[in-house]
């Protein structure tokens, strides 16, 4: 009776304030979106048919999908010169188009409403799912000031959101802090933002690794890999050995 309730002012509230696509701004045809897993919210059918999937092969540093025939190892241009702390990464999505949308909101907008879309993307990535089940989702930390601005953590929405969609024992714990405020990273090359970084970012108080445990980081969008990697250095440093990274997308 609950569900058929929540259905009913769910149809109510679209009547009256029919939702609209993040990427297009046209309206999203609800009953479509209603249908199953598949359908999302807050993207129309069309743009969310231009989602590119990640699909394997891909590159295991990254994530990002290598096209055509793969044989033997094949060099990332994405994360060369990268020397990653971590063991392998993952991606769901390539971050353009509507996906970029998605994240956009989330990240700028406060639209924490396309987070239950984000997460059906993150059940239909299977290999990232898989990678998280029984894992320590880390996500990468703000600096106080700036989540204090902006009202939450998109990383940590977003490794809750992956936690649900792998299931398996897969938990959230806020290990790091951001101890300096560096300046948004969007225009610096790899170079600039290693020097950025470096010394960023350290354990929470407290906090204690088992090395026996798969930590996995999370983060909105895997760009040139900086972030991630000086978050993964100071987990290593800390006893985390079993390391990974997984972001919603890739660009």
């Amino acid at each position: 009776m609950s569900t058929t309730l929540a259905r009913l002012g769910r149809g109510l509230s679209n009547v009256v304030f029919p939702p609209s696509c993040v990427h297009c701004r046209g309206v999203v045809e609800t009953e479509a979106a209603d249908a199953g897993a598949e359908g999302l919210r807050h993207l129309c059918a069309r743009c969310a048919g231009l989602i590119d999937y990640v699909q394997p092969p891909h590159c295991a540093t990254c994530g990002h999908p290598f096209y055509g025939v793969v044989e033997g190892e094949r060099e990332c241009p994405h994360c060369v010169g990268l020397a990653p702390a971590f063991n392998e990464g993952r991606t769901a999505v390539l971050f353009k188009g509507p996906a970029r949308a998605l994240v956009i909101e989330l990240k700028y907008h406060r639209g924490l409403h396309v987070l239950a879309d984000m997460e059906k993307i993150f059940r239909r990535a299977a290999h990232v799912c898989e990678l998280a089940r029984g894992a320590v989702l880390v996500p990468v930390p703000l600096h106080s000031r700036k989540e204090r601005d902006r009202g939450y953590n998109q990383a940590t929405l977003l490794a809750e959101a992956l936690a649900r969609a792998a299931g398996g024992g897969a938990r959230v714990e806020r290990l790091l802090r951001r101890v300096t405020d560096t300046a948004t990273q969007t225009a610096f090359d790899r170079r600039t933002r290693m020097a950025n970084l470096k010394n960023a970012f350290a354990l929470v108080r407290g906090a204690i690794l088992n090395p026996s445990l798969h930590y996995l980081l999370v983060d909105d969008v895997f760009t040139t890999g900086s972030t991630l990697n000086s978050c993964a250095r100071t987990l290593r440093r800390a006893g985390g050995l079993n390391l990974g990274v997984a972001t919603f997308g890739h660009g």
